[in-house]
């Protein structure tokens, strides 16, 4: 085997792609930070039990795992960041109100996810701790859109679903676990004739909202309809309020909003709203989120949660090819105003390359398309002519 080659799904980002995936990394905490989340660094690695409570089997599939050889304890490599937030909240800071945590960083999974189809996506999130309402929500989905935004994504599409509906349905049918699961991957696949059959033997009105669940996708009048055909329980009606009041807080926004009642991504994770983020050029949603307010019971504090997250790897894969910002080809040298005249250059943001000496033939790798030249006892900046 060649030395230099990397494992299946997993690969180097090349200067011009990492340039503007770095960029957009700190435009994106700058603009977390504007509004008022505080930056956290979790560890690469944490103890098992940590990294996968709460989240379902899913996460422990897709984690990474090895020894510890200091203690002999279990560990893998995070594939998700967000129960590491979760963590940080519930246990390290003790808040008694509203905790507003983003983080940026590489997580690793077992298999390739996600649009860049990689096993090592670079995740940013921002995550929202202590408040149960639709305002916390409703603030973590517009961060999403205006993060979004700033990726310069056009035609954003933004699908809700509330994991509430399924649940209600779930607890007044008395249905056990394995056919939960089995309803569950019906849904998802959007198999009518396996949810018919599935739900054969349940009261009459449960059996059809089973079904109907299937169907209920569109814009906001679905809701309505849903309201019409779904069983007047309590929790199913707050779930549509819920949802109603999300559709009408984000007209300001230049985005389409769309329901899909039967998307239950993050089930057994997430507990109310859930969202993900379509535009065009991508063949997946960019960016997933919702709230999760169990998820800090095992951190020992029950705090209500919701957030987002996308792939800033997968993000920019559908805008055009990445250039390499062009630079100033100084002349080589140490005389002292050659020297602060380059300064000055790159103090203004400006990328100057000073040559080396016996260089010449190299010239041209190096992106320059001006030169600094002494003119009449002056160091000027000139176009390099073609």
């Amino acid at each position: 085997m060649r030395n230099w080659l990397l494992p299946e799904f997993i690969e180097d980002v090349l200067p011009a792609e990492a340039g503007r995936i770095e960029s957009f990394r700190r435009q994106l905490l700058d603009l977390f930070q504007v509004h008022g989340y505080q930056y956290v660094i979790p560890p690469m690695l944490e103890y098992m039990e940590s990294l996968i409570t709460g989240t379902g089997y899913d996460l422990d599939l897709a984690t990474f795992k090895v020894v510890d050889q200091l203690t002999g304890r279990l560990m893998g490599v995070r594939a998700d960041m967000t129960p590491q937030a979760a963590r940080i909240d519930a246990h390290m800071l003790n808040h008694q109100g509203v905790s507003r945590l983003c983080y940026a960083g590489t997580v690793l999974r077992t298999k390739p996810d996600g649009l860049a189809r990689t096993r090592e996506p670079l995740q940013l999130g921002a995550e929202l701790f202590g408040h149960a309402g639709i305002e916390s929500d409703l603030e973590i989905q517009r961060l999403m859109i205006k993060s979004l935004q700033l990726l310069g994504l056009k035609e954003l599409h933004i699908d809700f679903s509330h994991v509430g509906i399924f649940e209600s349905l779930i607890h007044h049918a008395k249905i056990d676990a394995n056919l939960e699961q089995a309803l569950f991957s019906a849904l998802q696949s959007k198999d009518k004739s396996a949810v018919t059959s599935l739900v054969s033997s349940l009261d009459l009105q449960i059996q059809q909202a089973f079904i109907k669940l299937v169907e209920l996708n569109g814009d906001v009048n679905i809701l309505t309809e849903a309201a019409s055909v779904l069983p007047p329980f309590d929790e199913i009606h707050q779930a549509l309020t819920d949802l109603r009041a999300i559709a009408k807080h984000l007209t300001d926004l230049d985005v389409q909003v769309g329901f899909d009642l039967s998307e239950l991504r993050g089930y057994h994770y997430h507990s109310g709203i859930v969202f993900a983020a379509y535009a065009h050029g991508y063949a997946g949603p960019i960016a997933l989120g919702g709230r999760y307010d169990e998820v800090g019971i095992a951190f020992g504090r029950a705090r209500p949660a919701t957030g987002f997250s996308l792939d800033l790897r997968g993000a920019v894969l559908a805008l055009s090819p990445a250039q390499s910002a062009k630079a100033i080809l100084a002349p080589e040298g140490n005389d002292m105003q050659l020297i602060s005249a380059i300064d000055l250059l790159r103090a203004s943001g400006q990328i100057v390359i000073q040559a080396l000496p016996n260089m010449r033939s190299q010239i041209d790798e190096l992106n320059c398309d001006r030169t600094l030249e002494l003119q009449h006892g002056e160091w000027c900046v000139t176009p390099i002519s073609n």
